[in-house]
């Protein structure tokens, strides 16, 4: 009974000691499925990826997996970000800069405060604000770059460039979400004319995706309207992977030519479409009926703006 305790021991310690063991191998793979998704990381990428505290607000979700890209580069896209490898021994890994590469000037907006800024001389522009203390507690200088740009007012929305990214503000949503960061990954991916089959997913793992981002569209059905007329706006939901986001809610803030605000709630159906209808009378002739929406889905949000004239 003895001998058969020992040797009932040792097997013990053995299938500990192979557990351990696989534990260990499987933290340490060099590859990481996002089902988010449906890509992997792998590699040096992945190193780099997982070198960020919260990488997944940084860099966002893999869009495609690495391949050769249109300018020779070995590449990978996320949603807001496209890693480069480079042959530098100690840099194995650089960034796109991608803010440097969409950026044209838009509406300046002139802040000057010592007090809530950080200037930085390599380019000649500040970092203020709540935009500051994102900057500092996100990465600095090693994740965005130098800033490229004032704040701009663009789209309703004022926005800051950096070398390698863009920052939003976004005062609709939730204190700790009102600072965002520009989807410019899927963004310069479609500017350079990238296949859109590396957008697919992985065929290696079926699970499905998850709605990590909203984008919102809308157009009304008549671009032009008489001064006493009905409009009916229609709004396009989607994911970050372009796909319908049904069940997603909005809610529309209507301002009529005259000065009045209408406001008008909606779903969206199983193709990603809400709609609504709206009437009104006597409105000044020339004058322009701009329509806010903000759609929420889960803790989610995305925003957009449309504009309709009325003409006779």
């Amino acid at each position: 009974m003895v001998k058969a305790g020992r040797w009932l021991a040792i097997f013990a310690t053995f299938c500990l000691l192979i557990t351990s063991w696989v534990s260990v191998r499987a933290q340490s793979s060099d590859a990481e499925y996002f089902a988010q998704t449906g890509h992997f990381v792998r590699g040096d990428f992945l190193l780099y990826y997982r070198s960020f505290s919260n990488p997944t607000l940084l860099f966002g979700y893999p869009l495609t997996e690495q391949f050769t890209s249109k300018d020779g580069k070995t590449v990978q896209y996320f949603q807001r970000a496209r890693f480069e490898a480079a042959s530098d021994p100690v840099q194995s890994v650089v960034l796109t800069p991608l803010g440097r590469e969409m950026y044209s000037p838009g509406g300046q907006l002139v802040i000057n405060n010592p007090f809530a800024c950080r200037a930085f001389t390599e380019t000649g522009y500040s970092v203020c604000f709540a935009f500051l203390e994102f900057f500092e507690q996100n990465g600095g200088l090693a994740r965005f770059g130098y800033p490229i740009s004032p704040f701009e007012f663009r789209n309703n929305q004022i926005v800051q460039y950096f070398e390698n990214a863009r920052f939003e503000w976004r005062p609709g949503l939730a204190e700790e979400q009102r600072i965002g960061l520009t989807d410019l990954g899927r963004m310069y991916f479609d500017q350079i004319g990238e296949d859109p089959a590396f957008l697919k997913p992985s065929q290696q793992d079926a699970r499905p995706n998850l709605v990590l981002s909203l984008r919102v569209r809308a157009f009304p059905e008549k671009a032009v309207t008489t001064s006493s007329d009905q409009q009916t706006i229609y709004v396009l939901v989607q994911d970050q992977n372009l796909q319908p986001v049904p069940g997603a809610r909005g809610l529309a803030t209507i301002r009529l030519a005259s000065g009045e605000t209408l406001q008008q709630s909606f779903d969206v159906n199983s193709r990603g479409v809400g709609t609504f209808t709206f009437a009104f009378t006597n409105q000044p002739k020339g004058k322009l009926v701009d329509v806010d929406i903000n759609v929420t889905y889960n803790n989610l949000g995305g925003r957009t703006t449309t504009s309709f004239r009325i003409w006779y």
